[in-house]
Protein backbone atom coordinates (compact mmCIF):
# COMPACT_ATOMS: atom_id res chain seq x y z
CA UNK A 1 0.00 0.00 0.00
CA UNK A 2 1.13 3.50 -0.93
CA UNK A 3 3.12 5.59 1.80
CA UNK A 4 1.51 8.80 2.94
CA UNK A 5 3.67 11.79 2.98
CA UNK A 6 3.43 11.80 6.38
CA UNK A 7 2.72 10.19 9.38
CA UNK A 8 -0.54 11.88 9.66
CA UNK A 9 -2.85 11.60 6.48
CA UNK A 10 -5.65 13.89 5.74
CA UNK A 11 -7.46 12.12 3.05
CA UNK A 12 -7.60 8.45 2.13
CA UNK A 13 -6.65 5.26 4.30
CA UNK A 14 -2.99 3.71 4.21
CA UNK A 15 -2.74 1.39 6.83
CA UNK A 16 -3.60 0.51 10.09
CA UNK A 17 -0.08 2.32 11.29
CA UNK A 18 -1.80 5.04 10.53
CA UNK A 19 -5.30 4.91 11.92
CA UNK A 20 -5.64 6.14 15.38
CA UNK A 21 -7.98 4.14 18.10
CA UNK A 22 -11.56 3.05 16.57
CA UNK A 23 -11.16 -0.17 18.35
CA UNK A 24 -14.19 -0.74 19.86
CA UNK A 25 -16.16 0.75 17.17
CA UNK A 26 -14.45 -1.54 14.84
CA UNK A 27 -15.45 -4.77 16.28
CA UNK A 28 -18.62 -3.76 16.50
CA UNK A 29 -18.70 -3.15 12.42
CA UNK A 30 -16.70 -6.43 11.97
CA UNK A 31 -19.35 -8.65 14.64
CA UNK A 32 -22.05 -6.80 12.94
CA UNK A 33 -20.74 -8.00 9.27
CA UNK A 34 -19.97 -11.52 9.93
CA UNK A 35 -23.22 -11.94 11.81
CA UNK A 36 -25.18 -10.83 8.20
CA UNK A 37 -25.97 -7.48 9.66
CA UNK A 38 -26.18 -4.29 8.21
CA UNK A 39 -24.95 -1.08 10.30
CA UNK A 40 -25.79 2.45 10.33
CA UNK A 41 -22.67 4.49 10.69
CA UNK A 42 -23.68 7.97 12.02
CA UNK A 43 -20.51 10.84 12.73
CA UNK A 44 -20.55 14.72 12.84
CA UNK A 45 -18.57 15.78 9.93
CA UNK A 46 -14.52 14.86 9.19
CA UNK A 47 -14.65 13.37 12.48
CA UNK A 48 -13.32 10.15 10.59
CA UNK A 49 -16.23 7.83 9.69
CA UNK A 50 -14.93 7.16 5.80
CA UNK A 51 -11.58 6.82 7.60
CA UNK A 52 -13.16 4.02 10.35
CA UNK A 53 -15.23 1.95 6.96
CA UNK A 54 -11.92 1.91 4.68
CA UNK A 55 -9.93 0.27 8.45
CA UNK A 56 -12.90 -2.13 8.75
CA UNK A 57 -12.34 -2.89 4.85
CA UNK A 58 -8.96 -3.56 5.55
CA UNK A 59 -9.68 -6.28 8.01
CA UNK A 60 -12.31 -8.31 6.37
CA UNK A 61 -11.67 -12.22 6.66
CA UNK A 62 -10.76 -13.85 3.16
CA UNK A 63 -13.74 -14.51 1.05
CA UNK A 64 -15.50 -11.01 2.09
CA UNK A 65 -14.64 -7.76 -0.20
CA UNK A 66 -15.56 -4.20 0.59
CA UNK A 67 -16.99 -1.67 -2.03
CA UNK A 68 -17.10 2.09 -0.83
CA UNK A 69 -19.29 4.85 -2.81
CA UNK A 70 -20.21 8.12 -1.77
CA UNK A 71 -23.51 9.36 -3.40
CA UNK A 72 -22.76 12.67 -1.72
CA UNK A 73 -22.43 14.45 -5.14
CA UNK A 74 -25.30 12.20 -7.30
CA UNK A 75 -28.56 14.06 -7.72
CA UNK A 76 -30.88 11.29 -8.87
CA UNK A 77 -30.69 7.63 -9.63
CA UNK A 78 -28.90 7.28 -12.71
CA UNK A 79 -25.82 9.10 -10.49
CA UNK A 80 -26.17 6.67 -7.98
CA UNK A 81 -25.66 4.02 -10.85
CA UNK A 82 -22.80 5.97 -11.96
CA UNK A 83 -21.48 5.70 -8.73
CA UNK A 84 -22.56 2.36 -8.13
CA UNK A 85 -20.59 1.02 -11.04
CA UNK A 86 -17.21 3.01 -10.40
CA UNK A 87 -17.08 1.50 -6.97
CA UNK A 88 -17.55 -1.93 -7.80
CA UNK A 89 -14.94 -2.35 -10.56
CA UNK A 90 -12.43 -0.31 -8.19
CA UNK A 91 -13.02 -3.02 -5.37
CA UNK A 92 -11.65 -5.71 -7.76
CA UNK A 93 -8.31 -5.79 -9.60
CA UNK A 94 -8.83 -5.62 -13.60
CA UNK A 95 -5.99 -8.19 -13.31
CA UNK A 96 -7.54 -10.87 -11.53
CA UNK A 97 -9.68 -13.16 -13.08
CA UNK A 98 -12.68 -12.07 -10.84
CA UNK A 99 -12.05 -8.50 -11.55
CA UNK A 100 -12.00 -9.14 -15.18
CA UNK A 101 -15.29 -10.95 -14.44
CA UNK A 102 -16.89 -7.67 -13.18
CA UNK A 103 -14.98 -5.47 -15.45
CA UNK A 104 -16.87 -7.61 -18.60
CA UNK A 105 -20.10 -7.75 -16.49
CA UNK A 106 -20.35 -3.98 -16.01
CA UNK A 107 -19.44 -3.10 -20.00
CA UNK A 108 -22.28 -5.36 -21.22
CA UNK A 109 -24.76 -2.45 -19.39
CA UNK A 110 -24.76 -0.35 -21.85
CA UNK A 111 -21.49 1.56 -19.80
CA UNK A 112 -19.16 3.59 -21.57
CA UNK A 113 -15.28 3.24 -20.19
CA UNK A 114 -12.99 6.26 -19.70
CA UNK A 115 -10.22 7.39 -17.83
CA UNK A 116 -9.43 10.75 -15.52
CA UNK A 117 -6.77 12.27 -17.50
CA UNK A 118 -4.88 13.16 -14.14
CA UNK A 119 -5.34 9.80 -12.03
CA UNK A 120 -5.54 7.47 -14.69
CA UNK A 121 -8.91 6.25 -12.56
CA UNK A 122 -11.84 4.52 -14.47
CA UNK A 123 -14.92 7.26 -15.53
CA UNK A 124 -18.11 5.23 -16.51
CA UNK A 125 -21.23 6.31 -17.76
CA UNK A 126 -24.61 5.25 -19.12
CA UNK A 127 -27.01 6.12 -22.03
CA UNK A 128 -29.86 4.69 -20.51
CA UNK A 129 -33.27 5.87 -20.58
CA UNK A 130 -35.28 6.69 -17.35
CA UNK A 131 -36.86 3.11 -17.04
CA UNK A 132 -33.59 1.18 -17.21
CA UNK A 133 -31.46 2.75 -14.94
CA UNK A 134 -33.64 0.53 -11.96
CA UNK A 135 -33.26 -2.11 -13.45
CA UNK A 136 -29.54 -1.83 -14.40
CA UNK A 137 -29.28 -0.96 -10.88
CA UNK A 138 -30.93 -4.03 -9.45
CA UNK A 139 -29.23 -6.17 -11.85
CA UNK A 140 -25.51 -4.90 -10.16
CA UNK A 141 -26.50 -6.61 -6.92
CA UNK A 142 -27.90 -9.53 -8.35
CA UNK A 143 -24.78 -9.79 -10.03
CA UNK A 144 -22.39 -9.59 -6.45
CA UNK A 145 -25.65 -11.63 -4.83
CA UNK A 146 -24.31 -15.03 -7.19
CA UNK A 147 -20.77 -14.38 -7.44
CA UNK A 148 -18.31 -16.20 -4.79
CA UNK A 149 -17.75 -14.69 -1.20
CA UNK A 150 -19.94 -11.82 0.18
CA UNK A 151 -19.67 -8.24 -0.72
CA UNK A 152 -20.13 -5.54 1.84
CA UNK A 153 -20.92 -2.29 0.35
CA UNK A 154 -20.34 1.47 2.48
CA UNK A 155 -23.25 4.16 0.91
CA UNK A 156 -21.46 7.08 2.15
CA UNK A 157 -24.06 10.24 2.83
CA UNK A 158 -27.14 7.75 2.28
CA UNK A 159 -29.23 10.66 3.36
CA UNK A 160 -28.75 11.83 -0.06
CA UNK A 161 -31.31 9.31 -1.69
CA UNK A 162 -34.17 11.41 0.15
CA UNK A 163 -32.93 14.44 -2.32
CA UNK A 164 -33.77 12.12 -5.62
CA UNK A 165 -36.19 13.64 -7.66
CA UNK A 166 -37.56 9.89 -8.32
CA UNK A 167 -40.31 8.91 -6.10
CA UNK A 168 -39.72 6.92 -3.22
CA UNK A 169 -36.32 6.07 -4.58
CA UNK A 170 -35.68 4.66 -0.41
CA UNK A 171 -38.72 2.32 -1.15
CA UNK A 172 -37.70 1.06 -4.15
CA UNK A 173 -34.02 0.53 -3.03
CA UNK A 174 -35.14 -1.20 0.39
CA UNK A 175 -37.19 -3.76 -1.66
CA UNK A 176 -34.18 -4.35 -4.06
CA UNK A 177 -31.91 -4.69 -0.45
CA UNK A 178 -33.89 -6.89 1.24
CA UNK A 179 -33.93 -9.79 -1.11
CA UNK A 180 -29.95 -10.15 -0.87
CA UNK A 181 -28.00 -12.32 1.79
CA UNK A 182 -25.04 -12.69 0.09
CA UNK A 183 -24.04 -8.70 0.40
CA UNK A 184 -24.39 -6.60 3.40
CA UNK A 185 -24.59 -2.69 3.66
CA UNK A 186 -22.92 0.29 5.79
CA UNK A 187 -25.47 3.27 5.34
CA UNK A 188 -23.04 6.21 6.62
CA UNK A 189 -23.52 9.78 6.93
CA UNK A 190 -22.94 13.16 8.57
CA UNK A 191 -26.78 14.15 8.73
CA UNK A 192 -27.33 12.17 11.94
CA UNK A 193 -30.62 13.24 12.46
CA UNK A 194 -31.87 12.58 8.98
CA UNK A 195 -30.15 9.46 8.75
CA UNK A 196 -31.45 8.32 12.14
CA UNK A 197 -35.23 9.06 11.09
CA UNK A 198 -34.29 7.03 8.27
CA UNK A 199 -33.72 4.26 10.36
CA UNK A 200 -35.77 4.76 13.36
CA UNK A 201 -39.25 5.70 12.15
CA UNK A 202 -41.71 2.96 11.58
CA UNK A 203 -43.44 4.57 8.60
CA UNK A 204 -40.04 4.85 6.16
CA UNK A 205 -39.18 2.52 4.33
CA UNK A 206 -35.46 1.50 5.97
CA UNK A 207 -36.81 1.28 9.43
CA UNK A 208 -35.24 -1.55 11.84
CA UNK A 209 -32.98 -2.66 9.05
CA UNK A 210 -29.31 -2.22 10.52
CA UNK A 211 -27.63 -1.84 13.69
CA UNK A 212 -26.91 1.52 14.73
CA UNK A 213 -23.40 3.14 15.48
CA UNK A 214 -22.30 6.59 16.38
CA UNK A 215 -19.00 7.98 16.52
CA UNK A 216 -18.04 10.73 18.37
CA UNK A 217 -14.26 12.60 18.81
CA UNK A 218 -11.19 9.93 19.77
CA UNK A 219 -10.74 9.58 23.16
CA UNK A 220 -7.13 12.52 24.04
CA UNK A 221 -5.18 9.70 26.33
CA UNK A 222 -5.44 7.35 22.75
CA UNK A 223 -4.86 10.07 20.83
CA UNK A 224 -2.04 11.97 23.04
CA UNK A 225 -0.11 7.95 22.73
CA UNK A 226 -0.63 7.88 19.15
CA UNK A 227 0.94 11.40 18.20
CA UNK A 228 3.91 11.08 20.37
CA UNK A 229 4.30 7.79 18.61
CA UNK A 230 3.80 9.04 15.12
CA UNK A 231 6.43 11.63 16.00
CA UNK A 232 9.20 9.99 17.30
CA UNK A 233 9.13 7.00 15.03
CA UNK A 234 9.93 9.50 12.59
CA UNK A 235 13.36 10.96 14.87
CA UNK A 236 11.14 14.15 15.62
CA UNK A 237 10.14 14.87 19.06
CA UNK A 238 7.47 16.95 21.48
CA UNK A 239 6.59 16.90 25.11
CA UNK A 240 2.99 15.55 26.27
CA UNK A 241 2.26 19.75 27.20
CA UNK A 242 2.31 20.64 23.43
CA UNK A 243 0.46 17.76 22.23
CA UNK A 244 -2.48 18.30 24.69
CA UNK A 245 -2.35 22.23 23.15
CA UNK A 246 -2.70 20.46 19.91
CA UNK A 247 -5.66 18.69 20.99
CA UNK A 248 -7.37 21.52 22.67
CA UNK A 249 -7.19 23.59 19.64
CA UNK A 250 -8.19 21.00 17.50
CA UNK A 251 -10.84 20.45 19.91
CA UNK A 252 -10.38 16.47 19.61
CA UNK A 253 -11.84 16.75 15.98
CA UNK A 254 -10.09 14.04 14.26
CA UNK A 255 -9.89 15.74 10.81
CA UNK A 256 -8.47 19.02 12.65
CA UNK A 257 -5.63 17.16 15.05
CA UNK A 258 -4.32 14.87 11.61
CA UNK A 259 -4.20 18.97 10.05
CA UNK A 260 -2.15 20.69 12.21
CA UNK A 261 -0.15 17.70 12.81
CA UNK A 262 0.20 17.11 9.08
CA UNK A 263 1.77 20.86 8.74
CA UNK A 264 3.92 20.68 11.88
CA UNK A 265 5.38 17.45 10.98
CA UNK A 266 5.85 19.29 7.64
CA UNK A 267 7.52 22.06 9.31
CA UNK A 268 11.04 20.59 9.14
CA UNK A 269 12.17 20.97 12.75
CA UNK A 270 12.43 17.87 14.51
CA UNK A 271 12.02 19.50 18.18
CA UNK A 272 8.79 20.51 18.00
CA UNK A 273 7.44 23.36 20.50
CA UNK A 274 4.37 25.41 21.04
CA UNK A 275 5.30 28.37 18.76
CA UNK A 276 6.08 25.93 15.85
CA UNK A 277 2.75 24.05 15.84
CA UNK A 278 0.87 27.81 17.05
CA UNK A 279 2.76 29.20 13.73
CA UNK A 280 1.25 26.77 11.41
CA UNK A 281 -2.13 27.16 12.99
CA UNK A 282 -1.70 30.63 12.44
CA UNK A 283 -0.49 30.05 8.41
CA UNK A 284 -3.87 28.01 8.51
CA UNK A 285 -6.08 30.25 9.57
CA UNK A 286 -4.61 32.85 7.15
CA UNK A 287 -5.10 31.05 4.22
CA UNK A 288 -8.76 30.12 5.03
CA UNK A 289 -9.38 33.86 5.34
CA UNK A 290 -11.04 33.75 1.36
CA UNK A 291 -13.65 31.25 2.39
CA UNK A 292 -14.59 33.06 5.80
CA UNK A 293 -14.95 36.04 4.04
CA UNK A 294 -17.54 34.27 1.64
CA UNK A 295 -19.19 33.11 4.41
CA UNK A 296 -19.88 37.01 4.96
CA UNK A 297 -20.60 37.63 1.18
CA UNK A 298 -22.91 34.88 0.88
CA UNK A 299 -25.08 35.13 4.49
CA UNK A 300 -27.47 37.55 5.08
CA UNK A 301 -26.60 40.21 7.71
CA UNK A 302 -28.12 38.28 10.64
CA UNK A 303 -27.03 34.53 9.11
CA UNK A 304 -23.62 36.61 9.57
CA UNK A 305 -24.00 37.43 12.93
CA UNK A 306 -25.69 34.44 14.42
CA UNK A 307 -22.55 32.11 12.91
CA UNK A 308 -20.08 33.86 14.56
CA UNK A 309 -21.67 33.85 17.73
CA UNK A 310 -22.49 30.25 17.20
CA UNK A 311 -18.47 30.05 16.58
CA UNK A 312 -17.44 32.02 19.70
CA UNK A 313 -19.65 29.71 22.05
CA UNK A 314 -18.49 26.95 21.05
CA UNK A 315 -21.58 24.71 21.66
CA UNK A 316 -24.71 26.72 21.77
CA UNK A 317 -27.78 25.18 24.20
CA UNK A 318 -29.86 27.98 24.14
CA UNK A 319 -30.39 29.73 20.94
CA UNK A 320 -33.20 31.62 20.98
CA UNK A 321 -32.79 32.16 25.27
CA UNK A 322 -32.68 36.04 25.72
CA UNK A 323 -29.39 35.81 27.26
CA UNK A 324 -27.24 34.39 24.53
CA UNK A 325 -29.70 37.00 21.76
CA UNK A 326 -28.19 40.41 24.02
CA UNK A 327 -24.33 39.05 24.47
CA UNK A 328 -24.26 39.25 20.86
CA UNK A 329 -26.97 41.89 19.88
CA UNK A 330 -28.91 38.94 17.59
CA UNK A 331 -32.33 41.19 17.70
CA UNK A 332 -35.17 38.60 18.42
CA UNK A 333 -36.32 34.73 18.92
CA UNK A 334 -37.69 34.37 14.72
CA UNK A 335 -35.21 36.26 13.87
CA UNK A 336 -32.49 34.24 15.31
CA UNK A 337 -34.85 31.04 14.68
CA UNK A 338 -34.46 31.79 10.98
CA UNK A 339 -31.04 32.42 10.67
CA UNK A 340 -30.53 29.05 12.39
CA UNK A 341 -32.60 26.92 10.26
CA UNK A 342 -30.96 28.70 7.12
CA UNK A 343 -27.12 27.86 8.23
CA UNK A 344 -28.35 24.59 9.37
CA UNK A 345 -30.02 23.70 6.28
CA UNK A 346 -26.47 24.99 4.63
CA UNK A 347 -24.60 22.96 6.98
CA UNK A 348 -22.67 25.66 8.50
CA UNK A 349 -23.99 24.75 11.71
CA UNK A 350 -25.64 21.16 12.38
CA UNK A 351 -26.86 20.18 15.93
CA UNK A 352 -26.49 17.09 18.07
CA UNK A 353 -26.69 15.89 22.08
CA UNK A 354 -24.68 15.42 24.65
CA UNK A 355 -24.30 12.19 27.00
CA UNK A 356 -27.29 14.06 28.94
CA UNK A 357 -29.26 14.04 25.87
CA UNK A 358 -29.16 17.86 25.81
CA UNK A 359 -29.63 19.57 22.32
CA UNK A 360 -27.12 21.89 21.25
CA UNK A 361 -25.55 23.26 17.88
CA UNK A 362 -22.35 23.84 16.43
CA UNK A 363 -19.82 24.87 14.00
CA UNK A 364 -19.12 23.01 11.46
CA UNK A 365 -15.92 24.47 10.26
CA UNK A 366 -13.29 24.31 13.43
CA UNK A 367 -11.09 26.34 11.63
CA UNK A 368 -13.76 29.08 11.57
CA UNK A 369 -14.14 28.88 15.36
CA UNK A 370 -10.51 29.64 15.77
CA UNK A 371 -10.22 32.37 13.52
CA UNK A 372 -13.32 34.19 15.22
CA UNK A 373 -11.70 33.27 18.16
CA UNK A 374 -8.42 35.11 17.06
CA UNK A 375 -9.40 38.29 14.99
CA UNK A 376 -13.09 38.84 15.97
CA UNK A 377 -14.39 39.74 12.89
Amino acid sequence: MKKPPTPFPTTGYFAAKYFCDREEETERMLSNILGGQSTILTAPRRIGKTALIRHVFDKLPKGMTGIYLDIMPTENMSGFLNEMSMAVIRSVPASKASGRKVWNFIKSLKATFSFDTLTGSPQISFSLKENEINNQIETIFEFLEKQDGEYIIAIDEFQQILKYPEKNADAWLRSVIQKLKNVIFVFAGSQQHILNEMFTIPSRPFYNSAALLKIDKIDRDKYRTFIRKQFRSNGKTLDDKVIDSILEWADCHTYYVQLICNRTFLNGVNIITEKIWKEEAERLLKEQEPVFFNYRNMLTHPQWNLLKAAASEGKLYEPTGMEFIMKYSLGNPSTVLRSLEALTRMELIYFDYNRDGGKYYSVNDLLFRRWIEVYRM
